[in-house]
């Protein structure tokens, strides 16, 4: 599906009774995927109305996604002014990376440790999707298949609790990439996954561990924190 230029049409179809997921759970995914895949700018406002439409929902169900979103620091509600997608500090971006950077160290050791045969394959196909979208350029699709790869090790550990964190912290990392990216860092997001997944695969947790903690001091470091970067809707 080729996307259309207005900010509110979000790659999904209108909400319908018989979709398995509730309303509200549907336009929270909608709009978390458009803010992850930078279809959504930092600072951009979000009108109720226009979203109601989109969707084919009510005012009151569009508010009770919003909060949530408001509740994952993804967006910013201000009162008498409404709702924007949120514009993360400089000071937010270091201590996103450092708690991600805490847990993940963690989650890596015990994935090597437990992981199963058939879970090393699933991270190999992942890397595989991962190495295709990046050759075709695809963009929204490499921005959610990268940050995807870190979820996908708390999933096949059947950590729903640790998915859930981190599935949160990588989408305020998504937005703090797009405010703070320096235009000449260079990424290797990509090949750096394949080094942790050699890494896994060889059961050499300290190793994996020291990659991954690396891969995400990389990410942080192509951040431009000394200067904000204005990002116009």
């Amino acid at each position: 599906m080729k996307w259309m230029q207005s900010v509110y049409t979000f790659g999904a179809c209108r909400y319908h009774s018989g979709m398995d997921t509730s309303a509200t759970s549907f336009i929270v995914d909608s709009l978390t995927r458009a803010i992850v895949e930078h279809r959504l700018q930092p600072g951009a406002k979000l009108v109720e109305q226009k979203l109601a439409d989109q969707f084919g929902v009510s005012r009151t169900l569009v508010r009770q996604a919003l909060y949530r979103l408001s509740q994952n620091r993804l967006i910013k509600i201000e009162p008498a002014r409404g709702a924007f997608v949120a514009s993360p500090t400089a000071d937010e971006a270091r201590q996103v990376f450092e708690v991600r950077r805490m847990l993940e160290a963690g989650m890596v050791r015990s994935f090597v440790q437990h992981a199963k045969a058939s879970d090393i394959k699933t991270l190999q196909t992942h890397m595989a999707q991962e190495k295709l979208a990046v050759q075709e350029g695809d963009v929204p699709g490499r921005t959610e298949l990268l940050g995807d790869f870190h979820v996908c090790m708390a999933q096949l550990m059947h950590n729903d609790v640790l998915a859930q964190l981190l599935s949160d912290l990588i989408s305020r990392s998504a937005l703090i990439t797009l405010m703070y990216q320096s235009s000449t860092a260079a990424a290797h997001s990509h090949e750096e996954h394949e080094a942790i997944v050699r890494a896994i695969k060889a059961r050499d947790a300290n190793a994996a561990a020291v990659l991954l903690d690396a891969h995400l001091c990389h990410v942080e470091d192509a951040l431009n924190l000394s200067q904000y970067h204005s990002v116009t809707p």
